[in-house]
C-alpha cells in the first residue's frame, strides 16, 4: 500500500482546522505528544499535558482555540482537537472494519449450518462456527474463532472480533462492535433453594437484544433474562470486564466504564455515566443523565438526575464532604478529647 502524506494545508481542509505556521509542512504518521518526532501529527486536549505539548518534537499539534500559541511551532486549531486527530488517524489507516484483518469473505476451515444466511460483503473468519438459523446482515466481519449461537440475528456492517461468544437467539442491530472474548447470552444467575440448602439451577429462557450502533468491551458478560429480555439501548458504550445480569436494561448512549456490575432487573435512563467498578444492586433504577462517581455502590433506586458517589451513593458533594471529614477524623478526636478534658476542668471547679 502507498505510504501517505499530508501537508498542513491539507490536513487544515480535512479537520476543518485553521493552520498556525508552515502549511507546506509534511506530515507522515500520527503519534503521541512524547513520541512524535517532525513528521508526525498529535493532539492536545486535556490541560494536563499542556507541558508535554510545548516539549514535544511533533510536526504539528491540533489544539483548541483557548490554548496559548507557542512561537515557532506549527499548530491546527480546532474546536475539538481529538475528533481532529482521529478524522486524521482515519485518513492515514481507514476505519473500515474490514481492513482489520487479513481474511475476506467465508474462510475454508468456517463451520456453517446449511440454513444460516450470510449477507453481501461479510467476512467470516477461520474456526468461526455459525449455528442452525442464523442471520448476518451485509458488511458484518466476524473474527477468527467467535461462536455465533442457533437462531441469533446480527445486522449490518457490524464487528466481531476473535473469540467472541454469542449465545443462542440474540439480536444485534446495526454497527455493532463486540471486542475480544465477550460473552453474549450467557445463562442469568438465578437458582431455587430447597430446605436442606441444595441450589437448583432456574432455566433462562429470555435473549439478549443489542441496538444499534452499541459497542462491548473485551471480556464483557451479558447475562440473557429468565423470561423477557435483556437490553443494550442504542449507541451506548461498555468498557472491558463490565457485568449486566439477567433482565438488566440499559438505556440509549450510556457509557459503563470497566468493572462495573449490574445485578439482574435493574435498569438504567438515557445518558448515563457509570465510571470503574460501579456496584449496581437488582431491581433498581437509575434515572436520565446520572453520573456515578467510581466504586460507588447504588443500593437504592435513583430519580433525579445529577452527580452521585459513595457506598452507599450519597449525591457527590455530600459524598465529597463526608470523605473529607473520615480524612480528618484523627483531628476531631483530638479535638474532642481536649474540650472533654476543658469541660471536665471547668465542672470540678
Amino acid at each position: 500500500m502507498t505510504k501517505k502524506t499530508f501537508t498542513l494545508a491539507e490536513l487544515a481542509t480535512l479537520t476543518q482546522s485553521r493552520v498556525v505556521g508552515d502549511p507546506t509542512h509534511v506530515i507522515e504518521n500520527v503519534a503521541d505528544l512524547e513520541s512524535a518526532r517532525s513528521g508526525d501529527v498529535s493532539f492536545l486536549s486535556n490541560p494536563a499535558y499542556s507541558k508535554a505539548m510545548l516539549a514535544s518534537q511533533a510536526g504539528v499539534v491540533f489544539i483548541s482555540s483557548e490554548v496559548p500559541l507557542a512561537a515557532g511551532r506549527n499548530f491546527l486549531v480546532t474546536d475539538s482537537p481529538s475528533r481532529a486527530f482521529q478524522t486524521t488517524v482515519e485518513a492515514f489507516f481507514g476505519n473500515s472494519i474490514h481492513e482489520l484483518s487479513g481474511f475476506t469473505g467465508i474462510h475454508p476451515r468456517a463451520v456453517i449450518h446449511e440454513t444460516a444466511i450470510i449477507g453481501e460483503g461479510s467476512t467470516i473468519g477461520p474456526n468461526v462456527v455459525i449455528d442452525k438459523n442464523v442471520v448476518i446482515g451485509k458488511k458484518t466481519t466476524i473474527g477468527a474463532g467467535a461462536y455465533i449461537g442457533l437462531g441469533t440475528t446480527i445486522g449490518d456492517d457490524c464487528l466481531i472480533h476473535p473469540n467472541v461468544t454469542i449465545r443462542e437467539r440474540s439480536k444485534l442491530g446495526n454497527r455493532v462492535i463486540i471486542q475480544p472474548g465477550a460473552v453474549i447470552g450467557s445463562c442469568g444467575f438465578g437458582y431455587t433453594t430447597d430446605a436442606q440448602g441444595k441450589h437448583t439451577k432456574l432455566n433462562q429462557v429470555g435473549i439478549v437484544i443489542i441496538e444499534d450502533d452499541v459497542e462491548i468491551g473485551a471480556n464483557t458478560t451479558i447475562d440473557r433474562s429468565r423470561f423477557k429480555a435483556t437490553l443494550v439501548g442504542r449507541g451506548s458504550k461498555i468498557d472491558n470486564l463490565v457485568q449486566l445480569g439477567h433482565g438488566v436494561v440499559i438505556g440509549k448512549n450510556n457509557i459503563i466504564v470497566a468493572q462495573t456490575g449490574i445485578a439482574g432487573s435493574s435498569e438504567t435512563g438515557d445518558y448515563v455515566v457509570l465510571a470503574g467498578h460501579v456496584a449496581i444492586g437488582g431491581h433498581l433504577y437509575i434515572t436520565h443523565k446520572t453520573m456515578i462517581a467510581a466504586m460507588s455502590g447504588i443500593s437504592k433506586s435513583i430519580n433525579e438526575p445529577g452527580k452521585y458517589g459513595g457506598v452507599h451513593a450519597l449525591p457527590l458533594d455530600a459524598h465529597l464532604r463526608n470523605s473529607v471529614y473520615l480524612r480528618n477524623i484523627d483531628t476531631y478526636v483530638k479535638q474532642i478529647k481536649e474540650l472533654k478534658k476543658r469541660i471536665e476542668a471547668l465542672e470540678a471547679k
